[in-house]
């Protein structure tokens, strides 16, 4: 009787065992594992533009520059088109990660030169979120070229006297740097504008 029993028990326990449901896929038995996220095909546009801007990034710091922090910011093109054909939310996407994955590439990553890069396109994207909401029948990918260009130097000459030249003899400079963000502000912008006539 206690062996009929025991038998039937053990047989009930294996039944019970059978139907458990198998955990889903990507968790183990304690409920962790790989957690997977949907990739879009927004996504999958900003990492490509992302991409392009990286490239550009990691070919300008091969440039030789006569003063520091003046470089031409080939990388602003691809924003300029980012944000005329997608907006701006994509656009600040497509720079925040450029800065980041640039440092990291050319070995700037927590360098000054990180912060001043980071603050420059955090100031310059401001302006840019501003300026988007000019008409464009007036303001096109130049203006904003060169907005964002002396957003740029802005933001780069605020770092450097808060933090790397704590002295106003920096901005003796500034008529040096102006120059150039007008100068590159206007180039970056005509190309810009051509690249989005193709399409």
């Amino acid at each position: 009787m206690g062996a009929a029993m025991t038998a039937s028990t053990t047989e009930r326990g294996a039944d019970a065992v059978r139907e458990q449901p198998s955990p889903p896929p990507g968790r183990g038995a304690g409920g962790g594992g790989v957690i997977e996220l949907e990739v879009t095909a927004v996504d999958r546009r900003i990492a490509r533009y992302a991409a392009a801007a990286i490239v550009l990034t990691i070919a300008e710091a091969a440039i030789p520059s006569p003063l520091p922090g003046v470089k031409p910011g080939l990388a602003n093109i691809v924003t300029l088109i980012v944000l005329w054909r997608h907006g701006w939310r994509e656009a600040a996407w497509v720079t925040l990660l450029r800065v980041l994955a640039g440092s990291l590439l050319v070995g700037q990553f927590l360098a000054p030169g990180f912060f001043l890069s980071l603050t420059g396109a955090a100031l310059s994207l401001a302006v840019l979120a501003l300026a988007s909401r000019l008409p464009r029948n007036w303001f096109g990918p130049v203006s904003h070229s060169v907005l964002a260009a002396f957003a740029h130097i802005a933001g780069q000459l605020m770092v450097v006297r808060l933090w790397l030249v704590p002295h106003d003899g920096v901005f003796h400079l500034t008529p040096v740097f102006a120059g150039a963000a007008l100068l590159f502000g206007i180039v970056n912008g005509l190309i810009a504008a051509k690249l989005l006539e193709e399409k």
